[in-house]
């Protein structure tokens, strides 16, 4: 039962981000992802490799997690969670100036895909000899 609470807990965690999205986000979500089509369209697209990139990294950092010592976990779970933070206080800083524009979401969105997609090296450190938990 523990067990399946924290899971939960790890993966609503990592979906955060997505839920703080901002409202021209999701209405644009519904427009079906066309590459190179309308705005809403393209805007779809960047909500959709975003959504994929995080639904990745969860699935990484689970596998991270469990393959970690319980000694080692706490400290990446405190690590995961500044990060996630960072990224969208990085992001909606980073396209501060466009969010009112009709491309807002999109430029959002590749920027949360990007740091997303960083992240894996990050998390990849822990399985290595460099992890910041290992002597």
């Amino acid at each position: 039962m523990h067990r399946d609470l924290l899971s939960l807990l790890r993966a609503a965690a990592c979906t955060l981000p997505l839920l703080m999205a901002s409202s021209t986000a999701f209405a644009q979500a519904g427009a079906a992802c066309r590459a190179g089509g309308t705005v809403a369209e393209t805007n779809a697209c960047a909500v959709q490799d975003f959504q994929a990139a995080d639904t990745t990294i969860a699935v990484l950092y689970a596998d991270v997690m469990r393959a970690l010592s319980a000694h080692e976990r706490p400290q990446l779970r405190q690590e995961h969670t500044a990060w996630m933070r960072a990224r969208a206080t990085q992001c909606k800083q980073a396209t501060r100036a466009s969010e009112q524009l009709p491309e807002g979401p999109r430029l959002y969105h590749e920027c949360l895909t990007r740091e997303t997609q960083e992240r894996r090296r990050g998390l990849m450190r822990w399985l290595s000899m460099d992890s910041p938990a290992k002597p």
